[in-house]
C-alpha cells in the first residue's frame, strides 16, 4: 500500500519531482566535475614534476642539494647501485649534472648540462616524446639534445655543433664540441630555455669526471610508496648519502599544492552550502504544496508514523535517481575535459608560468570520486530530508486543511 502512495505520490505531480531531483542531479554533476578538475589539477602538476625532471626520489651526496656544484658528488660503484636498487624502484637513472657556458659563433648562454643514460632517462621522462627535431640519441654517441628555448638563444638547429665549456672535476677544465642529434621541447619553462642532454658516459670524459654522478633519479612501481621506499633507502645508504622526494627538492611546488588543497576545501564547503540550501528549498516547497493533503491523509486515519514513512521513501527515490542521473551526466563532461583540459592564457598563464608548468587544467576520471560525491550529495539530501518528518509529527489535520 505505501509503495504504492509512493509512486502515485512521485508522478501526481510531475513539477514538483522533476525540480527536486534536478536539484539533487546538478549538485552531484557540480560536485563530481569541481573535485575531479581539482584532483585532475595535481595529479597534472605531480606528473609534470616526474616527467620534466626530477624522478619520485634522488639520491645525492650529502650537501648537494644545498650546493649543486660537481664537487659534491659520488662515485658510482657496483655495490652502491646494488644498494640503491631496493624494492619497489623501477627505474634508476644516473646523471653528471653541472653548469656550463653553451656558445655558437660569439653567442654564449649559461646552461645545465645534464650526462644521463638515454635508455632509463626516456622510461622515466618520457624524454624522447619531447622531441620536436632530430632523433633520441644513444649511450655511445658524442651528440647532444638542445632545449628549444636554448637552441633559439644560440641559432642552433639539428646537425648543427654545440661547443660547451665549464668547470670539471676537481677544478680541472672541461670543454667539448657536440653535434647536436635532436630539439627538445619541455612544457617548464625553465627547463626549456636552459637544458642540454649528453649521453653519460660522453659528460664524464667531457669534464673529467670517470665514474663520477651527481644524483640518481628513481622512478618507482607505486608512488604510493614513497615515503617508505625513501625511509628504507636511507637507511640502507646510510652516510654520506641523502635521499630526498620531489617535494622536498621542490618546496614551493609543494607549498603551492597545499594553498590550492585549502582552497578547494573553502570552495567545496560553500558549494555544499549551496546545495543544501537548494535542496531544502526544494523540500520547501513541496511540504508547502502537500500541506492540504497531508492533513487529509491523517483526518482520515493514516498514522502520521506511515505518512513519514511514505516521505522517507519518497525522498530516498527521489535522491537516489537524482544521483544516479548526476553520475550518468558527469561522466561525459568528465571525460572531455580528461582529453581536452581547459587551457588559460594571458596573466594567469604567466603566474603559473612562475612556478614553471603550463597552465593546464584537466580533470581525471576516478571511480572513488564519482561515488563519493554522489554519496555526500545523497546524505545531504536524506539529511534534509528529514524535516518533512518533523513537520509531520507536529501537524494539525484541522489546520493544515484550512487553505
Amino acid at each position: 500500500m505505501i509503495e504504492k502512495l509512493t509512486w502515485r505520490n512521485l508522478w501526481r505531480n510531475r513539477r514538483r519531482t522533476t525540480i527536486t531531483m534536478a536539484s539533487v542531479t546538478f549538485a552531484v554533476v557540480l560536485a563530481i566535475v569541481m573535485q575531479s578538475l581539482q584532483a585532475g589539477v595535481f595529479n597534472h602538476l605531480q606528473k609534470s614534476i616526474i616527467s620534466f625532471y626530477s624522478g619520485y626520489l634522488q639520491v645525492h651526496r650529502k650537501g648537494y642539494q644545498d650546493e649543486q656544484i660537481i664537487e659534491n658528488s659520488f662515485t658510482a660503484s657496483d655495490s652502491l647501485m646494488k644498494k640503491i636498487a631496493w624494492s619497489g624502484v623501477k627505474y634508476m637513472v644516473p646523471r653528471l649534472e653541472l653548469f656550463a657556458l653553451a656558445s655558437n659563433g660569439n653567442t654564449t648562454r649559461g646552461c645545465m648540462v645534464v650526462g644521463t643514460d638515454p635508455e632509463n632517462e626516456d622510461r622515466l621522462t618520457t624524454l624522447k616524446s619531447k622531441i620536436i627535431q632530430g632523433t633520441y640519441f644513444t649511450a655511445t654517441e658524442h651528440t647532444a639534445l638542445i632545449s628549444e628555448g636554448l637552441a633559439k638563444k644560440l641559432n642552433l638547429s639539428v646537425n648543427d655543433t654545440l661547443v660547451l665549456l665549464g668547470q670539471g672535476y676537481q677544478g680541472t677544465l672541461g670543454a667539448g664540441k657536440y653535434n647536436i642529434r635532436g630539439v627538445v621541447q619541455f612544457g617548464q619553462p625553465k627547463l626549456n630555455e636552459g637544458l642540454v642532454y649528453l649521453p653519460l658516459k660522453t659528460a664524464q670524459n667531457s669534464f673529467n669526471a670517470e665514474d663520477i654522478l651527481t644524483s640518481v633519479a628513481l622512478g618507482l612501481d607505486d608512488p604510493a610508496d614513497l615515503e617508505i621506499i625513501q625511509k628504507n633507502l636511507v637507511a640502507n645508504l646510510g652516510d654520506p648519502y641523502e635521499v630526498l622526494n620531489w617535494k622536498q627538492m621542490m618546496p614551493d611546488v609543494e607549498n603551492h599544492m597545499k594553498v590550492d588543497t585549502a582552497s578547494f576545501y573553502v570552495y567545496a564547503g560553500i558549494l555544499y552550502l549551496v546545495i543544501a540550501f537548494g535542496l531544502f528549498g526544494t523540500v520547501l516547497m513541496m511540504i508547502a504544496e502537500r500541506k492540504v493533503e497531508f492533513g487529509m491523509l491523517i483526518a482520515i486515519g493514516m498514522k502520521k508514523t506511515k505518512l513519514g514513512g511514505m516521505l522517507i521513501a519518497e525522498t530516498l527515490l527521489i535522491s537516489i535517481s537524482g544521483a544516479v542521473l548526476g553520475m550518468g551526466i558527469s561522466f561525459p563532461v568528465v571525460w572531455y575535459l580528461e582529453k581536452k583540459p581547459i587551457r588559460f592564457s594571458g596573466e594567469f598563464a604567466k603566474a603559473y608560468e612562475q612556478f614553471g608548468f603550463e597552465a593546464i587544467f584537466p580533470a581525471i576520471l576516478k571511480t572513488e570520486i564519482f561515488i563519493s560525491q554522489s554519496v555526500i550529495v545523497l546524505v545531504m539530501a536524506l539529511l534534509i530530508g528529514i524535516y518533512p518528518l518533523w513537520h509531520v509529527s507536529r501537524l494539525d489535520p484541522v489546520t493544515a486543511m484550512k487553505k
